[in-house]
């Protein structure tokens, strides 16, 4: 029912120092049944030409690992819901990039962050009055709409620290408002922590979750930091008994995907991606 992945980054750091072909083959000899690549940095890239990323599915293909979906951390600077013309054109045009390349390399899923209000860690990135932010991101996936259609790749737009669709109710309203079977939620279950209980969005989002993220978090005084995300599974807040029950009960079947970056070594670091497989199989074992 559930399949476990792993978010690239983990086994291939965030610039993408180790290729995707050698992430991929670390990925398969763990056990997972799948990868997540990361677009935007090293092997793919909107410079990236098809005949490349036509090789690189086809070496995935060999190694026999499905590829989940794909992610990016693009959006931090450049933002669809950026007041900002030149910004947001930059945004849609990477998105287009990064739709043709989930495309060529068989994948029918990517992770959109669909804009923010703010960008906390990060003091230069300007607050966007949540009306205006929400009202270029429509706009900026409105007109995606089109070629992701056309192409057959879900935009999983995540719920992620951005000040923007914080509550499940709001973030529903918002997929729902796209009417399109393209237009999905891309859900993070430790993102969640620091304001709800991800078990409670699952029941509210339902059929609209496309894809699953998985990572910890541990609550301080009813809150926390980045500092707060944890190296493993098991360590935090979670409660994995709960997030499983919500997932079966709304349907939801498919790849669950870590995207475990806390690293003590940094990034990429194999032994943890290893460690996080064998947590990924226990739970599956004992809830899924």
């Amino acid at each position: 029912m559930f399949r476990k992945s792993i978010n690239q980054w983990t086994v291939g750091g965030f610039a993408g120092e180790v290729g995707l072909v050698d992430s991929a083959r670390a990925v398969k000899q763990m056990g997972f049944d799948a990868i997540e690549p990361c677009f935007g940095a090293g092997d793919l890239t909107p410079e990236t030409n098809e005949s490349e990323i036509s090789a690189y599915r086809s070496e995935i293909d060999r190694l026999g690992l499905e590829i989940s979906s794909m992610a990016t951390g693009a959006y931090w600077t450049k933002s669809l819901s950026s007041p900002d013309e030149t910004e947001r054109s930059e945004a849609l045009e990477f998105t287009r990039a990064y739709i043709r390349a989930a495309h060529l390399l068989g994948v029918d899923s990517i992770l959109v962050v669909p804009g923010s209000v703010a960008v906390p860690w990060d003091d230069s990135r300007p607050v966007v009055p949540a009306k205006l932010a929400s009202e270029m991101s429509a706009k900026s996936i409105h007109s995606l709409k089109p070629l992701a259609e056309e192409l057959g790749i879900r935009l999983c737009l995540e719920n992620v620290w951005n000040r923007f669709l914080s509550g499940p109710f709001e973030f529903s309203t918002f997929v729902d408002s796209f009417e399109s079977p393209c237009v999905k939620a891309y859900f993070d279950v430790g993102n969640v922590l620091l304001f709800g209980y991800p078990e409670h969005w699952i029941e509210i989002l339902g059929r609209q979750i496309g894809r699953v993220h998985v990572k910890n978090f541990k609550l301080t005084d009813g809150a926390g930091t980045l500092n707060n995300f944890t190296g493993s599974l098991l360590e935090g807040d979670v409660n994995w008994e709960a997030v499983f029950g919500a997932l079966k009960s709304v349907g939801y079947e498919g790849y669950l995907t870590a995207e475990v970056l806390i690293s003590e070594k940094g990034l990429p670091d194999n032994a943890l991606a290893a460690r996080v497989c064998e947590e990924m199989t226990g739970l599956i074992e004992r809830y899924g």
